[in-house]
């Protein structure tokens, strides 16, 4: 998708200044790596030449940018129900349902948010990737907020990578905790599963933070706060330090019950159907007015109906 070309003088006071360095400046509405991208793609000139991005500038010189943003000339739009929390000019907030990809992969074009997000609002093509800026598992159901606007999702991406944007979850996780607390451990692919993430030595840094929300007699229900976003970070520090979630068909491991467990949570726990993961919150500085914004995402009914059998198998063993 193409965007209007952009034509801009090189002010005095960027004189001197690389080329990336000087667009950043310029555009603020895009983002530093998209900018390089386009310079090393052959979309910017400067004085009609051709340069790198770490080339200077001077003053009086015109830079001319054609913004061509990932083709969606495979992606259709598609009438795929989402719950909008919120919208305005600037964001949507969704609540994602189990089951629906965030965005298209190889050899899976349809039937993803990305074609919901089309679908609802055209204009989101000239937004990169739609306006998502954040993702969330197939099966993991939740709150996500999209840009709609390039200034917008420039602005957010920066929130998300400087941790300004708060983002907790919450999980099933089997095992009793004994208290809250925190996994700082770096998260990179797994060194034989290839499709898989695992915690190994020279990973990205990732921190999650969870506290207790209710205990049951084999299972707790908890809260968690991330400070990185690394791929399937919560499952992976969950089984990391034995407390998997439930349902996790990747991380879960080997389901172990006490033995006077009732054949009604058994069959409950068996057969959950993905992970007991939901994205509830959400806050951030909005990008047009600077006011700080939360939302939150009520938990759906499968998790809820698995926690009312937790719940009661727990009294049932106290009286």
């Amino acid at each position: 998708m193409i965007e209007q070309k952009l034509n801009i003088v090189v002010p005095d006071e960027l004189n001197g200044f690389r080329l990336d360095q000087a667009l950043s400046i310029l555009c603020p509405q895009h983002s530093r790596t998209r900018l390089q991208r386009w310079i090393k793609a052959g979309n910017v000139t400067v004085n009609n030449k051709t340069l790198r991005q770490r080339d200077f500038v001077e003053s009086g010189e015109r830079i001319e940018l054609v913004p061509v943003y990932e083709t969606t000339d495979s992606w259709s739009a598609e009438d795929i129900p989402f719950d909008i929390i919120h919208e305005d000019d600037e964001i949507i907030v969704i609540n994602k349902p189990v089951g629906l990809v965030v965005h298209p992969g190889a050899g899976n074009t349809q039937h993803t948010l990305l074609n919901a997000l089309l679908y609802y609002n055209s204009s989101l093509e000239l937004v990169p990737r739609a306006g998502i800026i954040q993702r969330l598992d197939k099966d993991t159901s939740g709150i996500m907020v999209i840009a709609r606007t390039s200034s917008s999702h420039t602005y957010l991406v920066d929130q998300l990578q400087k941790r300004l944007i708060v983002r907790e979850y919450q999980a099933i996780v089997s095992g009793v905790m004994t208290a809250g607390g925190f996994v700082d451990a770096s998260i990179g692919r797994h060194p034989v599963h290839r499709t898989r993430m695992a915690v190994v030595t020279k990973g990205k840094s990732a921190i999650t933070h969870y506290r207790i929300i209710a205990k049951y007699s084999a299972h707790t229900l908890i809260q968690l706060k991330l400070e990185s976003g690394r791929t399937h970070q919560i499952r992976v520090h969950m089984s990391h330090i034995k407390y998997p979630i439930v349902g996790d068909p990747v991380y879960g491991g080997r389901t172990r019950l006490p033995k006077n467990t009732s054949e009604c949570l058994r069959e409950a726990i068996r057969t959950f159907p993905r992970q007991a993961l939901h994205a509830s919150s959400l806050g951030l500085v909005h990008p047009k007015t600077g006011e700080m914004l939360s939302w939150q995402a009520v938990i759906p009914a499968d998790i809820q109906s698995l926690l009312d059998i937790l719940r009661d198998e727990y009294y049932s063993t106290k009286i």
